[in-house]
């Protein structure tokens, strides 16, 4: 079962699957988790591997009660694809 490894060191998310890592470097400011930057390794486009690393980022978000800035395209894009966590989105960010 692959986990979320907060890598609190290099200020990133990290997805491992398949031996490669996806990630989502972040910072934290004033109970926001900002995310500037999602990548993912060749051999993980299109699996979807990235848009699991968003899932369990919004989760972890969630448990934390935290809200999310998604300053990368790709993450952005991906909250407008999930509706469902519309809630997380701090006020300044962008909206499905």
């Amino acid at each position: 079962m692959t986990v979320l490894n907060d890598n609190t060191a290099l200020h990133r998310f990290e997805w491992d699957e398949q031996g490669h890592t996806a990630f989502a470097s972040y910072r934290l400011a004033d109970a926001q988790l900002v995310i500037p930057h999602v990548e993912a390794p060749v051999a993980l486009r299109g699996t979807g591997a990235a848009g699991r690393l968003m899932e369990a980022i919004a989760a972890h978000a969630k448990e934390r009660q935290l809200k999310v800035v998604p300053l990368c395209g790709y993450a952005a894009a991906w909250f407008r694809r999930h509706p469902e966590f519309a809630d997380l989105l701090a006020r300044s960010s962008i909206t499905p």
